[in-house]
């Protein structure tokens, strides 16, 4: 017997499963996903009321999107696994640069956390970084997962990219 890939739409996958799991029937991705980034996004911006979340946030650990769902109670995550898969590949490689990203930027907070004696100095700067550079890449994850993404061509680059950024927040 042959085996066949899933398609969108179609089988397991039909429209009608996705929306009543909360993954979107025309990307195959699941918003869940994001609760990841928005958890320590709100650590993160409560550090300058309650430094002492500095703690929960050196202990958040960087989870792909399979990871995520293979560690949450989300009811329907072996759907969405499946979903990711039958998902378009730029689609899913979109959501993992974001991903990748959003890591790397709360990997060098944690390491500032660590080389600080005492938080409460730099959770200002740190909940001020996290709202100007992590947030836009939650959202820029949602889109994603919600099929708003431009095309290649489209897209910015490099200090094009930095000042579309900084026209968000002026």
């Amino acid at each position: 017997m042959e085996c066949v890939d899933p398609v969108l739409g179609a089988g397991e996958l039909a429209s009608e499963r996705l929306e009543q799991a909360n993954i979107n029937s025309q990307t195959g991705l699941a918003t869940d996903y994001l609760n990841h980034f928005n958890e320590v996004m709100m650590l993160l911006e409560m550090l300058p009321a309650m430094p002492d979340c500095a703690a929960d946030v050196l202990e958040w650990q960087p989870l792909d999107y399979e990871g995520h769902f293979e560690n949450s109670s989300f009811k329907d995550k072996k759907l969405a696994i499946l979903a990711y898969h039958a998902a378009p590949s730029h689609l899913r490689e979109h959501l993992e640069a974001c991903a990748s990203d959003i890591n790397v930027l709360v990997a060098q907070i944690q390491d500032q956390l660590r080389e600080t004696e005492d938080p409460s100095v730099i959770a200002a700067d740190i909940a001020g970084f996290a709202t100007n550079e992590i947030k836009p890449l939650i959202s820029t994850a949602s889109g994603v997962i919600h099929g708003h993404v431009k095309p290649e061509a489209e897209q910015p680059e490099g200090d094009a990219a930095q000042a579309e950024i900084d026209a968000l927040f002026a």
